[in-house]
This record gives C-alpha cells, structure tokens and sequence, in this order.
C-alpha cells in the first residue's frame, strides 16, 4: 500500500475517544482478509507442532490477516466520509481448504463516526 492508499481514519475499541463527540454515525464498516501460508511454511509448522515450541509463522500470519482486515475497514471509513471507527472488534477463525492448506480468515468491523474535539 502507498502512502496516498495509507487510510485517513483511525480506530478504536471504545465506544467513545477523550477529548471528541461523535457529530454523525455513518453506519457501520468492515474489513475481511484471508491469507494462506505456503506449502513448505505449512510443512515447518506441523514439524514444529510436533516438538512443541513457538508457532511464529502462524503467529505473523495472524497478525498480518489482522492488520490487512482492519486497513481495509478503515479504508471503507475514509470513502464514506468518517475520520474514525469505533466499537471497533474481530472475527476471526481458520479453516482447511483442503489438502491440509490452512487459513487464516478475520473480519474487522466496527462503527464509522465523525468525530469533532470538544469544546
């Protein structure tokens, strides 16, 4: 994503933000993301599943299905005009896709506002 694509709104996971009112809701906004990893990523975490130890292949495919859902909820944000989402929370699971390739699926949604500083 470029900078100009770099979303102009922000969120968060309170109903309210310190210091602002919300002077219109918009409705409400959502971002999905599904993402895969590789064979061989999948092969070095069932071989590590079993030994035990840190998943962190799985653990950066989360966090970047999350970071993606939520970039795209506040992209939707910024083109129906709000400056912030709040309530803002997950959905997230995984599931086979068959021949044992697992994803990993999140949805990120929440509440557009626009927001304005207190007087």
């Amino acid at each position: 994503m470029s900078t100009s694509d770099q979303p102009q709104s922000s969120c968060v996971t309170t109903e309210t933000v310190p210091g602002f009112r919300i002077e219109r809701t918009l409705g409400t906004v959502f971002g999905t993301s599904v993402r895969s990893r590789g064979d061989i990523g999948n092969w070095m975490g069932n071989l590590r599943a079993n030994f035990g130890g840190s998943q962190s292949g799985y653990a950066n495919l989360v966090s970047a299905t999350r970071q993606e859902a939520i970039a795209t909820m506040l992209q939707q944000a910024d083109v129906i005009g709000a400056n912030a989402v709040v309530g803002m929370r997950f959905d997230s699971g995984q599931f086979d896709s068959g021949k044992g390739q697992s994803m990993e699926q999140c949805v990120a949604y929440g509440t557009a506002v626009v927001l304005e500083p207190e007087h």
